[in-house]
C-alpha cells in the first residue's frame, strides 16, 4: 500500500484531499506546519508528498529545499498543493525539484489522476 503524507495547515484541506483519494488502496497520514512535516517524512517514508506552502513554523518552500537535499528524502514525489498560483511561486517550486504544482481550490478528480501517475 503506497503511502502519502499531506501537508496542510487547514484541516478542511486535509480532509478534501483525504475525500479526494478514498477508496484507492493509499494510507493517508498528515502534517499541520512545516516543522511536523519534516518529522513525519523521516519517520513514515511516504511514497508521495502533498505540500502546502504557505504553512506555520516553516513554509512549503524550506521543507522542499530541505527533503530535496537529505539523500534519505530527496527521491520522495512532492506535489505542491497551494493558493499561490503566481508565476514566479511555480518557478520556485520547478527549481526545487517539484514534481507537479496544483493551484487551490482544485478539482478533486485531477487530483486523483496526478497523485495516480506518480504514484503508477
Amino acid at each position: 500500500m503506497k503511502k502519502i503524507l499531506i501537508a496542510d495547515d487547514k484541516p478542511e484541506v486535509v480532509e478534501l484531499v483525504r475525500v479526494s483519494l478514498e477508496g484507492e488502496d493509499y494510507e493517508i497520514v498528515d502534517a499541520s506546519d512545516g516543522k511536523e512535516t519534516l518529522k513525519r517524512v523521516r519517520l513514515e517514508k511516504p511514497d508521495l508528498i502533498l505540500l502546502d506552502v504557505v504553512m506555520p513554523k516553516m513554509d512549503g518552500f524550506e521543507v522542499c529545499r530541505q527533503l530535496k537535499k537529505d539523500p534519505q528524502t530527496q527521491e520522495i514525489p512532492i506535489i505542491m498543493l497551494t493558493a499561490k498560483g503566481k508565476e514566479v511561486d511555480k518557478e520556485k517550486a520547478r527549481q526545487l525539484g517539484v514534481r507537479d504544482y496544483i493551484t487551490k481550490p482544485f478539482s478533486p478528480s485531477a487530483l486523483l489522476t496526478r497523485v495516480k501517475e506518480i504514484l503508477a
